[in-house]
């Protein structure tokens, strides 16, 4: 039943290490039944795994990328936040009638120290999926957000957010709740607050849904997260009237955390494991924990005002362009 499962998870590129693994169980089987010692070559094809585990994975396009970011195993929010917190307590609603699954936050101690920890939530299997509709947020989901964003400029403690979304919910009831106004808002009161606001792409950033807990001090990114102003499938449906052309567009968007990082979108990129951060949750929550400590420590280091300053500074660098005059 487990193998069945693993393989059902396999991304296509990596069926050559699935193939590779299959072929190392066997032989171990045969030298197993037949009293044979095998344990230099399985040494040797352990090896080999891992050097071709290393090459695929340095080597992923944008939209291969786009798999590892959403897949069904990588770490969630609440994964993270229970890995990487001494204390941790779930905060609901919105105090407006509303308490979005979506997106999830609370009160927790980090490093010994209380902050303010929130972000989109996806569910891990198909019913959990449906009640946290996929990680997108309602515009309930955003106050909620803010409220607890409020609370931590409040008291003084510093707001960390995990950006995992596909986008903001999109549906006709959304809108009459006023997404747009409710996202909008968000970014408006972030730019205000005192304290720090350290915000992480752990998974898939889309489009004002990611933005809508974006605005921060610092921006980090998983090596293997994307983030984009739309999906690669609606910016090919939209552009070609062709959503298989998804990967030409993944490329077109610069979508990878090294093309965000040259473009000055993003501070800091986090080393995942090697085959992503789902093969191995706890070392990429330990690469978060200390990668938020060194940040939070530098961010103290300025006064509330310096720090509004300088976040302001940080986004109206973005989209800096050059005009280039024709003789």
């Amino acid at each position: 039943m487990a193998t069945t499962e693993r393989k059902q998870l396999l991304l296509d590129f990596e069926k050559p290490l699935a193939e590779l693994a299959t072929r190392i169980d066997q032989i171990r089987q045969l030298a197993e039944e037949n009293g044979v010692d095998v344990t230099s070559q399985i040494r040797q094809l352990e090896a080999r795994a891992m050097q071709l585990r290393e090459e695929i994975f340095s080597s992923l396009s944008p939209s291969q990328r786009l798999q590892v970011a959403r897949h069904p195993r990588r770490p969630s929010t609440l994964d993270y936040i229970q890995s990487i917190s001494d204390e941790w307590m779930e905060l609901h609603g919105d105090r407006c009638g509303s308490d979005d699954p979506a997106l999830v936050g609370g009160v927790g101690r980090l490093g010994g120290k209380p902050v303010v920890m929130l972000g989109h939530q996806k569910g891990r299997d198909t019913k959990d999926n449906v009640a946290r509709n996929f990680g997108m947020a309602s515009p309930g989901g955003y106050r909620k957000a803010l409220r607890l964003m409020e609370h931590a400029n409040k008291f003084g403690m510093p707001i960390v957010t995990f950006i995992d979304t596909p986008g903001a919910w999109a549906g006709i009831e959304a809108e009459h709740q006023g997404q747009g106004e409710a996202i909008a808002y968000n970014l408006r009161e972030m730019f205000c607050f005192d304290v720090p606001i350290i915000c992480t792409v752990i998974g898939e950033g889309g489009s004002g849904g990611a933005l809508g807990i974006g605005v921060g001090d610092r921006l980090l990114m998983f090596e293997h997260s994307v983030y984009t102003v739309a999906t690669p499938e609606a910016c090919a449906a939209i552009l070609w009237k062709d959503a298989s052309k998804a990967p030409q567009a993944a490329v077109a968007l610069k979508i990878i955390s090294h093309d965000l990082k040259n473009l000055g979108i993003i501070d800091l990129i986090l080393p995942e494991p090697v085959g992503g951060a789902h093969s191995d949750p706890l070392q990429a929550a330990n690469t978060l924990k200390q990668a938020l400590l060194d940040n939070l420590e530098d961010l103290n280091r300025f006064t509330p005002q310096e720090r509004r300053q300088l976040r302001y500074e940080k986004f109206r660098k973005m989209g800096v362009f050059t005009e280039v005059a024709h003789s």
